[in-house]
């Protein structure tokens, strides 16, 4: 092994913690993964694979699959991956078992529904010595467990840390760029996910792709606006983090969130979708904790507040469409 490789803990087993896993793992690193559910630890053991979220895939027998969370996090470095709205809970469950130097990276993509607060404040608010690192961009969980390349960004509190950190998790199939912009770089995964249910709602609809990428083109803008007003960087926005991420979840029915908005544009139902489904659509939750962020720093976020209401009931996907179009116009920016 690399001297410059550390133990590495993904802790979650859905489709996206499970891929991190192999990715790693292909590389020779030394890989942990937690699952709470018995039958996938049951499963990576017995059968080298995860049929409950990343069913058809042989992973690597180097995976070390574990349900007891404390043998877990005595990897050097730990990945979050459970749902966004489970952070809180988990950090809580990993804080007696690890020491203040250990650092959290938070891999998945939200903002909690209760306060309205970015995953790196929760980190924050219930482990504030650890050091705090976000890891994302536009990635499908399917092409990483298949070894396709493709990059990701890493942001941390110091560019150093970041350095640090990348020695640890970069890949040959997986490279990753460095950042110190926390905040931007943790919106540009969330907010993405509610304007990707709004682009799949536009192609439900039948209305083309000059609709979507309008969509797109304004959701951005949306992102930015609020980047602004939270203290971030509008230019991280413009990586992988932001324009990356958009490009792949708002195009693709490999998302979730599109492929969530284009049966609601189709004419199903929020409840029929879901049911469905045995993973978390992270946009479902966001779109809700995304309007409680936005009112408290007094940004306007039409798109945004359109897609909530159609995924609460309170309108209907063509309504809200006719809606935003009925928009005064506005200078480009």
């Amino acid at each position: 092994m690399n001297k410059n490789d550390k133990s590495i803990a993904v802790i979650g087993a859905g489709a996206w913690g499970t891929a991190l896993a192999q990715n790693f793992a292909s590389a020779e690193k030394d890989t942990t993964l937690w699952a709470r559910e018995t039958e996938v630890v049951t499963s990576l053991r017995e059968k080298n694979g995860n049929s409950l979220f990343l069913p058809g895939f042989e992973l690597s027998s180097a995976i070390k699959a574990t349900s007891d969370l404390s043998e877990a996090v005595k990897a050097n470095i730990l990945l979050i991956v459970v749902p966004a709205q489970f952070i809180r809970s988990t950090l809580k469950s990993i804080k007696p078992h690890i020491d203040s130097q250990k650092p959290i990276v938070l891999c998945s993509k939200g903002i909690e529904i209760e306060t309205g607060y970015l995953l790196s404040r929760v980190c924050q608010e219930e482990m504030p010595e650890n050091p705090v690192a976000v890891l994302t961009g536009p990635t499908f969980a399917s092409e990483i467990a298949k070894g396709l390349p493709s990059a990701m960004t890493l942001a941390c509190e110091t560019k150093d840390m970041a350095r640090s950190l990348r020695e640890s998790l970069n890949t040959k199939k997986l490279r990753i760029y460095i950042t110190d912009d926390i905040l931007g770089t943790q919106l540009g995964g969330a907010v993405k996910n509610v304007i990707a249910i709004g682009c799949g709602i536009i192609h439900g609809l039948g209305f083309g792709e000059s609709a979507r990428a309008a969509l797109v083109t304004r959701g951005l803008a949306e992102m930015g606006r609020l980047a602004s007003a939270i203290g971030a960087n509008k230019t991280t926005l413009m990586g992988m983090c932001g324009v990356g991420d958009l490009m792949l979840t708002c195009s693709s029915m490999q998302s979730r969130n599109f492929s969530l908005g284009y049966a609601l544009g189709s004419g199903e139902t929020l409840k029929e979708i879901l049911a469905k489904r045995n993973s978390v659509t992270e946009g479902v939750h966001t779109a809700k904790a995304l309007i409680t962020l936005a009112k408290n720093n007094a940004v306007e976020m039409p798109i945004s507040e359109g897609v909530h209401a159609c995924l609460s009931g309170e309108k209907t996907a063509r309504e809200i469409v006719d809606k935003i179009l009925e928009r005064p116009l506005r200078d480009a920016i």
